[in-house]
């Protein structure tokens, strides 16, 4: 091999090393930019779990009632349901809603004063506590009588004070039940009575009860047995007492109620109207599992017994007998392994940890560990990170619900010096460049020698041809 080529196959590899360096220096500083956007999913797809929408245990329940549903009261998982998006009567399960916006609106030692047009709006037939025109009332006893035996004058009282008309408060009811997630609902007035274009779905009114047990009161006042109005001006007797409508609370209140009361029941709202049937909306609990339960147009069985209070012991019971809640990660512990770019040798390789338990409401022989997490990187992975960095989230789909959590750093990643590896390397470059510079210069002054070396042999052979071979 010649030594010009030598020289030209090293200029070629000093190129290829140029542009390495370049290359690499353009990936760091590329790397360490961020626009913003998010990072696509790190991992496969979850699979498809069976819905819950008609139940997924095998001890699927049969309820009478033509709208039924059970939900898991904590996280709002529908556990069973039956017809929950079709369009019913509410009748006076309606009354969740107008407890919501005075509970928002009022305070409940705010008075109240009862106007003619409110107490002789209550059609003939429909429950009332007995309310008098010009009463003065706390919104506490009106919420109590709203509540516990149903009083359709006590809403028209509330309705009026919020917002002036019934009218005006059907309007907020219309905002609130958007607000809440509901899309099937409409109301027209605040307590329930027959009208075509008032309606609601098991599943919006499972939002509605879900949304009212957040309050303290609400949760106080519906799980009572009974109340009472005391004397006023305007009717000085103390003889104004009630009893709830929900037969689930009441133990021992007749032969009938035995039929219904429901030990581990808490509250509820009941309704009836000839159109819309018997209709409830319950909640109960039973060791760490909370429920609610919602049905719709029930009647009565061939003996006569109530549907709405069978059904709701029927869901419950379903619940509780193939539900369990179970701890699916735990606070702390390491949910993913990534390497971080851009970090030092000691501390690139870092652990995405659990914010925080996530507990999940499970069928009892339900195997947690078959199910494949869905993992959602938020962040630039590129160092440097400071421990405790949400990171991402983290998902599991069981039995059609989503639990999810955030990912955090576990520790710190610091960010190498990626500017002493560039220095060394351009060093290095400059180096080899020199070097070459040296060759190319030792082999220009070889190649003087080698034509100096030529015509010396030249001047030698011509010297040869002018003496004789033998002197």
């Amino acid at each position: 091999m010649s030594v010009k080529h030598k020289s030209n196959l090293f200029k070629r590899f000093l190129l290829i090393l140029f542009i390495i360096l370049i290359t690499l220096n353009t990936f760091v500083l590329a790397e360490g930019t961020t626009d913003g956007s998010e990072a696509p999913d790190t991992t496969d797809a979850i699979a498809e779990t069976n819905s819950a929408e008609e139940g997924t245990s095998s001890n699927i329940p049969s309820t009478y009632s033509p709208s039924t549903l059970l939900m898991d009261l904590d996280s709002g998982k529908i556990l069973y349901s039956k017809n929950a998006n079709t369009r019913m009567y509410p009748a006076s399960t309606t009354k969740i809603m107008t407890a919501i916006l005075t509970i928002e609106n009022c305070q409940l030692t705010d008075t109240a004063v009862a106007s003619h047009n409110a107490i002789y709006s209550v059609p003939s037939g429909y429950s009332h506590a007995n309310i008098q025109e010009g009463e003065e009332l706390t919104i506490e006893q009106l919420l109590n009588v709203l509540l516990i035996p149903s009083a359709n004058d006590a809403a028209f009282v509330l309705a009026e004070h919020i917002a002036g008309s019934v009218e005006a408060f059907a309007d907020m009811m219309n905002a609130k039940a958007v607000e809440i997630g509901c899309k099937d609902t409409h109301f027209v007035n605040p307590n329930g009575i027959h009208d075509e274009n008032h309606y609601s779905t098991a599943y919006d009114l499972a939002l509605m009860g879900k949304y009212a047990m957040q309050y303290d009161v609400f949760r106080d006042i519906a799980s009572k047995t009974s109340c009472s109005l005391p004397a006023t001006d305007k009717y000085p007797r103390e003889d104004r007492l009630f009893n709830t409508t929900n037969d689930l609370l009441r133990e021992n209140y007749s032969k009938a109620a035995n039929n219904y009361y429901y030990p581990y029941a808490t509250a509820g709202k009941t309704g009836y109207t000839d159109a819309a049937k018997n209709c409830i909306v319950a909640t109960a609990k039973k060791d760490d599992i909370s429920l609610l339960a919602v049905v719709l147009h029930g009647e009565r069985t061939e003996d006569g017994l109530s549907q709405r209070a069978l059904d709701c012991k029927t869901l419950f019971e379903y619940g509780f007998n193939n539900y369990k809640h179970e701890v699916i990660a735990h606070k702390g512990d390491v949910a993913r392994e990534i390497e971080v770019s851009g970090g030092t040798n000691d501390s690139k390789n870092l652990n995405l940890v659990y914010s925080e338990d996530i507990t999940a409401l499970v069928p009892i022989n339900y195997d947690v560990s078959s199910t494949t997490p869905n993992v959602k990187l938020t962040e630039n992975m590129y160092a440097p990170i400071s421990e405790g960095t949400n990171l991402g989230s983290i998902t599991f789909s069981i039995d059609g619900f989503d639990y999810s959590c955030d990912l955090l750093a576990s520790h710190t990643v610091y960010k190498s010096d990626m500017s002493k590896t560039v220095i060394e390397l351009c060093l290095v470059l400059v180096f080899l460049f020199l070097f070459a510079k040296v060759l190319k210069f030792k082999n220009k002054r070889a190649k003087k020698r080698y034509k100096h070396a030529a015509k010396l042999r030249d001047y030698s052979k011509n010297l040869d041809g002018f003496y004789p071979k033998y002197r």
